[in-house]
Formats: structure tokens, C-alpha cells, sequence
């Protein structure tokens, strides 16, 4: 019987070790291709890789190994980390951050495929950005990404400041993949919006600005602080023109994800939409993962952008409905993946209409209040990453009589959605196994659909 707590359907490294950070999501010649940071020797972080997995169609996904390795005496000879990609020139072209010093200061490097099949990426020898413009004292410095706006490139670089301990944005020009111009800060934590919602950091890493549909922008940075990855966050603005460059007046935001299993996500833009993956990291001690052989998954493919009320919308990929397979009733006994939906409307106030996975996850949806609540009580984690978890994660959206629920769980991996608004990821082991069931306390009809993942499974 195959291993209930290995994800199956997220994209990982197929041969296990170590995976994190999503990198340079890209559509070329027919199939999505996704990146990864990855170390093939151990199921631990370090000596870091970029790993590489393509699919026709977000559902079916191919393993092909390293794209990207670290070059001894380059500027990457420490590992390659994360950055973006994009198609120039018809060439897929890695814009990465290449590491040769341990204080967290990196610089931009280019890698360009060696084949439309992205068999390999070939580091250019030296940096077009060799580190952090004069006059500023980082502890951090990394993560490039770029955007067009108002038909010009601009990139952007994740940094903290030493003296300060804020988190920033650094803003280039990008007038070709190999001339970068610096153009200041686009946000800091200086901003009150800013620094109340992505807060505390002492650096913001792997930032991406997306259109959010409305003319507006939706800027991710994930928080760092001291050497510790805690969580996502997302601010909702407007980009102003500043002098030579730009500025992102942020008048929103919140956290991006509710769970404590999710990081670092990156997006691909598209014509109509924007999908966006994060890293899974685990909720078991890395001993755990040492010996099973593996550490970290991807999410599935996410759209992201604001709903008509300007509000932040996330959701699973529509084409992730082809995993649908055979109908599971209440009652049945859970596959090791799955999807679970359940519609729910109050007749009373305060009713809460529970969805039981197996013995060990609880899933409480109050819409009244708007909550959800992925109870673990039964199921601790065992980590202590970035500290010992309490047993509950809740997501609040705003309340109403009725609410939707999304539950896609593969493994041990948990991506619940509620009404588009909120998304709590986490990772429980052992993975959920036993029956489903759904519970109301108070009053309230539900329509619950639930059906076995039987698509193929990544190679």
C-alpha cells in the first residue's frame, strides 16, 4: 500500500530530499514549467539546487530533475536561490539570486535554458546586479522578481535593514535582462499600512507584485526574521510614479495564508489570471524527515486577485477539477487524496457545521461569525519551527448566513478554502485516515460533495 504521508499529486523533487521555494513559474512551447529550490543530497536545507517540473496542463506533472546547479568559484558557488523566470528572446531565461557569501546578501545572476525543453539552465559567469546598491546596510538581499508596468520592466529585490531591522523593497529598472538600474525603495516597513500588516520582519523576501484585475496591485512578501521563516503576507495598493521610478501605496492587506505549512509564493501572470504556488514545509521535526527520506512539497496552483467588493480572492485552479474521480459519500472511508466541498446556510445564528476527516482533523465553519477553524487537537505537530504550534488555526472572512468550504487534502497536506477569501494550509501527520463526516451544531442545511483524487500522479 502506497505511504498515506507522502503527497502525491504536489509537485516535489521525485527523487525526495530537500524542497522549498517555488521558482520561475513560465508557460513555454505548449507546457507550464515549474521550479523549485531543492538540495539533492539530504532532506535538509542546504546546498541549494533549482529543481524543475513541467505539465500540460496544471494537473499532470513530469519530474526532470536539476536545472540549475550552484558553479564552484562563481558568484552562486554557495547555491542558487530563488528568483523568477521569463521567456526573452524566445529563450527561457532564470533570473535567480546567486550566493557566495553566509550573511544572507546575495546577488542577480542570469541562467538561460539550453533547450526549449528547459532540459538545463546555464548561468551566465557573472552577476547583472553583484549586490546591494552603495550607502545601504543590509542583512538581506535576494529573491528577484520582475513585472511590467506600463510597458516597462522593473524588478524587484527583496532586503532588511541592519541599522533599523525593517523589511524593504528594492526597485530597479530593468531596461535589458543584463542592465539593471537602481530606482529606490517601492515599500518599506516605514509605511504604516505596510508595517502593521507585514509585520514583524526584519526583511521582506520573495516579493511579487501582481495585477489584481482592477487596476490596482497585490504585492506578496514573505516575513524573515532573524534567521526564522514565519509567514505570508499580502498588501493591496496602488503603484504612483516616484521621480525616476516607482512607489507602491499599499491600502490594505492581511495575511495570505491562515495555516502555519505555507511560504514563499511566487505567480505566474497571465492573460486573464494570475496562479500563484506556495512552499510546504513540515510540521514534523527534521529528524522525521530525515528519515522518511523527504522534506517539503508544493502547493496546488492558486488564482489570486481581488473580488468585485476590491477584496483579496483565492481559489484552486480551475483545471484541478480533473482530479475528480469517483464519488465519496459521508461516511465513506478516505482515500490518501481527495477533495471534500460543502455549502452550507444557517437558519440560526451561531450555528457551526463541523467536517470531521478521519480521527485526527476537524474542520469548524461558523458563517455567522465568518471562521474557520482547522482544529488538530487529535494530530499535534511535532516541530518547533518557528515555535511549539498551538493545536488550532483560524481564518476570519466576513459573516453572512451562508458559506462554502473547499477541502483538498493530499497525504498529509491540508489546502482548505472558504469562500474564495481565506486559505489555511497545514500538514498533519499521520495523514488523515478513516471516514469523513459532517456535524451541525444549531440549525443549518449542507450539501456536501466529496470525490477520490485519481489523476495521474506527478513523475
Amino acid at each position: 500500500m502506497a505511504d498515506r504521508d507522502i503527497p502525491r499529486r504536489h509537485v516535489r523533487p521525485a527523487a525526495g530530499q530537500w524542497c522549498n521555494d517555488p521558482n520561475g513559474p513560465l508557460f513555454h512551447d505548449g507546457r507550464y514549467h515549474l521550479f523549485f529550490q531543492h538540495n539533492p543530497g539530504a532532506a535538509v536545507w542546504g546546498d541549494i539546487h533549482w529543481g524543475h517540473a513541467s505539465s500540460p496542463d496544471l494537473v499532470t506533472w513530469t519530474d526532470h530533475g536539476v536545472a540549475l546547479a550552484p558553479t564552484p568559484g562563481s558568484r552562486d558557488e554557495l547555491g542558487a536561490w530563488s528568483g523568477c523566470a521569463v521567456v526573452e528572446d524566445g529563450v527561457p531565461t532564470a533570473v535567480y539570486t546567486g550566493m557566495d557569501r553566509r550573511d544572507g546578501i546575495g546577488s542577480v545572476m542570469i541562467a538561460r535554458a539550453v533547450d526549449d525543453a528547459i532540459g538545463a539552465l546555464k548561468a551566465d559567469p557573472e552577476p547583472v546586479v553583484p549586490g546591494p546598491p552603495p550607502g545601504l546596510d543590509l542583512h538581506a538581499f535576494r529573491d528577484p522578481y520582475l513585472f511590467t508596468h506600463a510597458g516597462r520592466r522593473w524588478g524587484l529585490v527583496g532586503a532588511g535593514h541592519r541599522g533599523t531591522g525593517l523589511g524593504d523593497i528594492l526597485l530597479y529598472r530593468v531596461d535589458t535582462l543584463t542592465e539593471w538600474t537602481y530606482a529606490g525603495s517601492l515599500v518599506d516597513a516605514t509605511d504604516p499600512v505596510a508595517g502593521r500588516v507585514a509585520a514583524p520582519a526584519t526583511a521582506w523576501e520573495c516579493p511579487a507584485l501582481l495585477p489584481a484585475g482592477d487596476g490596482r496591485w497585490i504585492l506578496l512578501v514573505s516575513l524573515w526574521t532573524d534567521d526564522i521563516t514565519y509567514s505570508t503576507a499580502y498588501l493591496i495598493g496602488d503603484l504612483r510614479e516616484a521621480g525616476e521610478g516607482l512607489r507602491f501605496v499599499p491600502g490594505s492587506g492581511g495575511m495570505l495564508d491562515h495555516g502555519r505549512d505555507f511560504y514563499a509564493p511566487t505567480a505566474l501572470v497571465e492573460r486573464d489570471r494570475t496562479l500563484m504556488w506556495g512552499w510546504s514545509w513540515e510540521s514534523r521535526t527534521e529528524q522525521e524527515s530525515v528519515a522518511a527520506g523527504w522534506a517539503g512539497c508544493l502547493t496546488y496552483p492558486r488564482e489570486i486577485g481581488v473580488h468585485p467588493d476590491g477584496t483579496l480572492r483565492l481559489a484552486p485552479a480551475p483545471e484541478l477539477t480533473a482530479l475528480r474521480g469517483a464519488e465519496l459519500q459521508p461516511g465513506a472511508e478516505l482515500p490518501a487524496a481527495y477533495e471534500l466541498a460543502l455549502d452550507i446556510t444557517v437558519a440560526q445564528p451561531d450555528s457551526e457545521v463541523t467536517l470531521t476527516l478521519g480521527t485526527g482533523v476537524r474542520l469548524h465553519v461558523n458563517p455567522t461569525r465568518g471562521t474557520l477553524v482547522l482544529d488538530r487537537t487529535d494530530a499535534p505537530a511535532t516541530a518547533s519551527h518557528p515555535f511549539p504550534r498551538t493545536a488550532l488555526a483560524t481564518a476570519t472572512v466576513p459573516g453572512g448566513i451562508s458559506a462554502q468550504l473547499r477541502v483538498l487534502v493530499d497525504g498529509p497536506l491540508i489546502e482548505a478554502f472558504l469562500d474564495e477569501r481565506a486559505v489555511i494550509t497545514e500538514k498533519v501527520y499521520p495523514a488523515p485516515e478513516g471516514t469523513y463526516e459532517v456535524l451541525v451544531r444549531g440549525s443549518a442545511t449542507t450539501r456536501v460533495s466529496g470525490w477520490e483524487a485519481s489523476g495521474p500522479n506527478p513523475a
